[in-house]
């Protein structure tokens, strides 16, 4: 089976941050990453800044697979994206439905990523590959398990060529969720997202807005360390190293990093995995 690995980045909001994120990309390179990915905003609110960032990427002779989301959106102005995207010779898709920004009360014309997925194919045809979003621990706006399951299935069905997992630290729940998916008839590659651990704070309160469980041995772990952000830092590395080299023995298609713009945690974790060996066999 190919591995592939893949690098998340954030549009800057500044040149001084389009000149860090261009640094942070020329670090990762060792790594041979298949594709960079660049988030897009809630409704649409950083579609310039995520087309800037992709094309930094793409200028410099690297793979970029911009974000798009739908909520908030327009055929029309969706359309005009994917004609720039294959302008600018972009293959890669991560199509997803997205949140509408606070105080915006238009979900505009796609209600779904499924509906996403399908107008990118009705528009372009195969040109490009398409990766949707997964969720091992549900969606948090999702009623059931099996709801959640039925609309990752309806993603695939309307032609996503793979899926991206929010990260957790549980690998039993992804391993429960591939075996789940593999059930439901779906067979395209699922590939895990990782999170590396800058702070302990930070990474809480985020995941408890998105649903990714932290299990209550970690939490415990760290925050047993107060303030003391070298053995935060040194206990992050070692449990995402640890969980990484399970899913790598599981023989998962790819890892996907969500690097928050920095370069050192991915690094450092792939340095201990090989990483770099194991993207070029």
């Amino acid at each position: 089976m190919s591995f592939e690995l893949s690098i998340e980045f954030f549009p800057p909001q500044t040149d001084e941050g389009m000149a860090k994120l261009r640094a942070t990309r020329a670090e990762l390179a060792c790594l041979n990453p298949a594709f960079f990915s660049v988030t897009y905003g809630a409704g649409g609110s950083t579609r310039e800044r995520t087309f800037a960032a992709v094309m930094a990427i793409n200028d410099a002779g690297a793979t970029a697979a911009p974000h798009l989301s739908c909520i908030g959106s327009t055929r029309e102005g969706i359309s005009a994206l994917l004609n720039a995207y294959r302008e600018k010779d972009i293959t890669r898709i991560v199509a997803l439905r997205g949140d509408l920004p606070s105080g915006m009360a238009d979900a505009g014309e796609f209600r779904y990523a499924n509906e996403l997925v399908e107008f990118i194919r009705a528009q372009t045809g195969d040109y490009f590959h398409i990766d949707v979003a997964a969720y091992p621990e549900w969606h948090p706006q999702a009623r059931t398990p099996q709801d959640d399951l039925n609309n990752f299935k309806r993603k695939i069905d309307a032609g996503a060529n793979g899926a991206i997992t929010q990260y957790f630290y549980s690998i039993e729940a992804f391993e429960n969720f591939v075996a789940a998916a593999r059930k439901a008839g779906i067979n395209v590659p699922i590939v895990p997202g990782i999170m590396p651990i800058v702070g302990f704070a930070k990474l809480a309160r985020f995941s408890d807005a998105c649903g990714a469980e932290i299990p209550r041995w970690m939490r415990k772990k760290f925050e047993s360390y107060g303030d003391d952000t070298a053995s935060i830092r040194a206990f992050g590395l070692d449990v995402v190293t640890e969980l990484c080299e399970r899913l790598l023995k599981s023989g998962v298609p790819g890892l996907h990093f969500y690097c928050m713009n920095q370069s050192a945690l991915t690094l450092e974790i792939c340095r201990r995995l090989n990483i770099e060996r194991i993207a070029q066999t």
